[in-house]
């Protein structure tokens, strides 16, 4: 086995424990990279692979900081970005690594969301695979690898590369600080050098439930900023869709893609508003 995972963590510890049992219930990795985005939280358990931790000082999520600080660490020939919030799936280590050994690109996994406590002390991967959503957008092959010509189907939630070609194209910018558009630009550059996004019929990760907001007005400061960044390098608008909402809140112009200009924050009752029932998966 030549995989290392990587994960992220800012105070999801609940779901860092679940996505190292899974990790545990399957084929494991060669190593397990956390890196934690802020202070060193409480030690792990023993899950039955090496577990090395990164602490990266920080306030807010540089989540592209944190993967390329992921990647710098890892030994691997083979990397496998999940975010920590995903329960990985027995197979998912071992069908990646050997995806891996197969193609040369992006490799994407299908993803469930799973309802607010679908997830106990007794789960099972078939409970999880019952009660998870997998979202309508993407559509993964019954067998071996397929790809997309649409980078912008691309997730970072859980997925493989070789460890040289994530070099190749340069890591993630680090300049898309904070949350949004760091993993579509990712794909955009991968895709403009000839590298392949690739979705596979096997491994699958299942995504803890956590409180979110549509739209995601916790991170309306980092979505402007990186969509701006995205769109002078690559000429069209990532996130429109939220971006659109936050226009019809007043807190962009109708015209802000002609000039994104923050009119002003999103209010408490505004973020109140937003917030994802417990019923929606996504």
């Amino acid at each position: 086995m030549s995989a290392t995972i990587i994960t992220l963590n800012k105070g999801r510890d609940a779901h860092l424990a679940r996505l190292l049992e899974g990790l545990g219930r399957g084929t494991p990795p060669a190593e397990c990279i956390v890196v934690e985005m802020g202070a060193e939280p409480a030690p792990l358990a023993d899950h039955g692979f090496p577990i090395r931790r990164i602490v990266l000082a920080s306030e807010g999520l540089p989540l592209a900081r944190a993967r390329n600080a992921g990647r710098r660490a890892a030994f691997g020939d083979h990397l496998i970005f999940l975010d920590v919030d995903c329960i990985p799936s027995a197979d998912l280590v071992s069908r990646l690594d050997a995806d891996l050994a197969q193609a040369d690109g992006l490799v994407c996994c299908e993803v469930s969301y799973l309802p607010a406590r679908a997830v106990d002390d007794g789960w099972t991967e078939a409970g999880l695979r019952a009660v998870g959503h997998t979202h309508p957008v993407r559509s993964f092959p019954k067998s071996g690898l397929a790809r997309t010509d649409n980078p912008g189907l691309f997730w970072s939630l859980a997925f493989g590369v070789r460890a040289a070609t994530f070099d190749r194209i340069g890591g993630f910018d680090e300049a898309f600080d904070g949350y949004g558009a760091e993993d579509t630009d990712l794909a955009f550059r991968a895709d403009a050098a000839g590298i392949p996004i690739l979705f596979s019929a096997g491994g699958h990760a299942y995504h803890q439930y956590h409180g979110a907001f549509d739209p995601p007005l916790q991170h309306f400061s980092d979505i402007v900023r990186n969509a701006s960044r995205f769109h002078a390098r690559h000429g069209l608008w990532p996130m429109d869709g939220w971006l659109d909402a936050f226009a019809r809140l007043g807190l962009l112009p109708p015209s802000w893609r002609e000039d994104p200009t923050i009119l002003r924050m999103p209010t408490v009752d505004e973020m109140e508003a937003a917030r994802v029932p417990l019923e929606r998966p996504f």
